[in-house]
């Protein structure tokens, strides 16, 4: 898969200024977004106020990337000369859980979730089947929000809390919104896309479920929302020149093994019947982020969880890779840590 997209919006700065912009990037050739023709009013922006605005600024995009084809326009700078930055930070960023069909039937057949006692695995791959054709058909989404303290831009380490044993890579498609979204249907909720990109959900497993009350569900704060647990972009690919979101292929590598290898065609619910979801239930700002999903092959499936050393590489089709290394957290003194739960017990008699 190519590594950095034929078109795409991204933040840039040089390597010796201090100077961060937002840019089009088109074959390895590098525009600030207020040099395009028609954006100039775009000066001093960055990429969140270009979604603010995509309405406005998507045709002159378009027009430019048509016109390089035929006369090239001067004013570039090489991609090589460029350092990535964040691409931007949402507002919101809304995760989806058990999105991806092959994924869930491996778990709830591997692992006996959600199946009565007794049943052989083949029974339980034949139920799980038939639980997630009644879902696709039937049912409705997993969602819930992670903190916009989660980014990590490129470039940065993923730093690994001490006070966990499990954090897990989740690779996933990622949309960006590109105008306020509010009870749209599914069949308009593709016009309500601006682009988009690569995240990693990342998660610490030993933390999300709380055994002090269980009947209140995952604890999202303790286990997705440390800093750095949302790697995202650095590229912003266009819906336009993105393809088919239902037919992209997602590809993770941990230290160059492959780990995680899908199609988006896998989704339970496709991207247009997200969006129709979560905007049912809250109101979507352009630039928010809507994460759609892993698929098989995270670290749970595989018993094999991220150390300090490792470097995880994720790409998916058309819209290039993100790569970050782990490194261990260094605590300071006074830093609180994670206090695990201590179940009560029953004094003798």
């Amino acid at each position: 898969m190519q590594d950095t997209p034929s078109i795409a919006l991204a933040t840039f700065s040089r390597p010796d200024a201090d100077d961060v912009f937002p840019g089009l990037c088109v074959n390895g050739q590098v525009w600030h977004i207020a040099s395009v023709p028609g954006l100039a009013a775009f000066e001093g922006t960055d990429l969140l106020g270009v979604f603010d605005r995509w309405s406005e600024c998507e045709p002159p995009v378009m027009a430019f990337c048509r016109s390089l084809s035929t006369s090239p326009t001067q004013g570039a700078i090489a991609l090589a000369e460029l350092r990535l930055r964040l691409p931007l930070r949402p507002r919101q960023i809304i995760c989806i859980g058990a999105n991806y069909r092959r994924h869930v039937i491996e778990m709830m057949t591997d692992h006996d979730v959600g199946s009565e006692a007794g049943l052989t695995q083949e029974q339980r791959r034949e139920r799980a089947t038939r639980l997630m054709d009644h879902r696709a058909a039937h049912g409705q989404p997993y969602a819930f929000v992670k903190p916009a303290s989660c980014l990590l831009p490129p470039g940065d380490d993923l730093v690994l809390p001490p006070d966990c044993a499990q954090i897990d890579w989740e690779l996933e498609l990622a949309v960006v919104i590109g105008r306020p979204c509010f009870r749209v249907s599914r069949e308009n909720a593709l016009d309500y896309v601006a682009g988009y990109a690569v995240a990693n959900d990342i998660s610490a497993r030993d933390r999300l479920n709380r055994r002090d009350i269980p009947g209140m569900g995952l604890d999202f704060i303790a286990g997705k929302g440390a800093p750095g647990f949302f790697p995202f972009g650095p590229f912003i690919v266009p819906a336009v020149f993105a393809g088919d979101p239902q037919d992209l292929t997602l590809e993770l590598r941990l230290n160059g093994q492959v780990m995680q290898h899908e199609s988006t065609a896998d989704m339970i619910f496709p991207v247009a019947a997200l969006i129709e979801f979560v905007s049912t239930h809250m109101s979507l700002l352009p630039g928010d982020v809507i994460s759609t999903g892993s698929p098989a092959g995270n670290g749970t499936h595989h018993g094999r969880f991220l150390q300090p050393g490792d470097l995880v590489e994720g790409r998916i089709e058309g819209l290039g890779s993100q790569r970050f290394s782990c490194v261990a957290e260094q605590l300071g003194a006074g830093a609180m840590t994670h206090r695990p739960f201590v179940a009560l017990t029953e004094p003798e008699r």
